[in-house]
């Protein structure tokens, strides 16, 4: 009897791979979801919402972060001309 072989997904469609690629590039993965085809419509969506919440997000917090930090700077360096 000939065993039929199911087609075997590419490296970068499984889900570790696409988990990775968040990690490292994040939004940039999303055509990784789009593209793969083990994934259903709603699927896609559902995680191409939550990525952009998620960026909006984290970018967010890095901006109140940075102006946090340039406020500290902008202390110390006040406090430092008066020497």
């Amino acid at each position: 009897m000939l065993e039929e072989k199911r087609p075997e997904n590419k490296w970068y469609f499984k889900t570790y791979g696409i988990v990775i690629a968040f990690l490292c590039v994040g939004p940039l993965a999303l055509p990784l979801v789009w593209f793969n085809p083990r994934f259903a419509q709603k699927t896609k969506v559902i995680v191409t919402a939550v990525t952009i919440i998620l960026t909006y997000y984290l970018g967010s917090l890095l901006m109140n972060s940075l102006r946090s930090i340039k406020e500290y700077y902008g202390i110390i360096f006040k406090s430092s001309d008066r020497f």
